[in-house]
């Protein structure tokens, strides 16, 4: 595939979320346990965050784990976590050799201290990187984020840190998780599902989508610049109406 001639005369968005969908499936099809698909999963999204900043991509949001997921079963979950664990610990290396920030949103309440602590080092220790932005959604809701934000107001209000005809949409964003980081132009999700599930909810409002059959372990650069390519065809109006004239 020649990207460059693919891409050429293309808007490449600045920032696009990724719903990683399809491990436990893919891994079920190869009569694999879920588990092998998550930690194949878990390798692609290297990968692809390195196609992602190649392709001109600034910041790449993926939701990793929802507040829904602690219903899986408990082997799951615990897998899961173990796998966060390697991931966090093998992070700080690759990051700082390729100069990736990473941040986690979510509410961090519900996870293992080691895991916090070893989130805050990465977050620390990535700080002034100033390659792709990657933001992983750890124990992620969106409804969630937004009652924590309108606690947040609500607190600062009571406090006099604020005054309700203060409260607008800038305000409102700059106390969400994702404070100080644009708005995804383009969601990505794949393994055939269409629908947000509790995803970005906020952030979302004006991002094109585009969905994918392919499941997350089978997700490649080719299929990342076909979403691409599938944005540049969007017509983005934001509310208003194309110009006839």
């Amino acid at each position: 595939m020649d990207v460059q001639s693919l891409l050429k005369d293309c808007d490449i968005p600045e920032h696009v979320a990724i719903i990683m969908d399809g491990n436990g499936r893919w891994a079920k099809a190869k009569g694999r346990p879920r588990t092998y698909g998550h930690k194949k999963g878990s390798d692609v999204l290297k990968r692809i965050c390195r196609d992602a900043y190649s392709l001109g991509i600034r910041y790449v949001t993926v939701y990793a784990f929802s507040t829904e997921n602690w219903k899986r079963s408990p082997e799951e979950v615990g897998f899961l976590m173990d796998l966060l664990r390697q991931y966090l610990k093998e992070s700080i290396k690759s990051a700082m050799e390729n100069n990736m920030r990473v941040r986690m949103i979510g509410n961090r309440s519900a996870l293992a201290v080691d895991i916090i602590q070893s989130i805050e080092t990465l977050e620390e220790k990535t700080l002034n990187n100033t390659g792709l932005q990657l933001q992983i959604a750890l124990n992620y809701g969106g409804r969630d984020e937004i009652l924590r934000a309108s606690r947040k107001i609500a607190r600062d209000v009571l406090e006099n840190r604020c005054d309700i005809e203060s409260i607008n949409e800038d305000l409102f964003s700059s106390s969400l998780d994702t404070a100080g980081i644009p708005d995804p132009e383009l969601l990505i999700r794949t393994s055939g599902e269409e629908r947000l599930s509790n995803y970005l909810l906020w952030q979302l409002a004006y991002a094109e989508f585009h969905f994918t059959k392919v499941f997350w372990p089978d997700f490649t650069k080719e299929h990342l610049v076909d979403a691409l390519l599938h944005y540049n065809k969007k017509e983005r109006r934001y509310g208003g109406v194309r110009d006839e004239n």
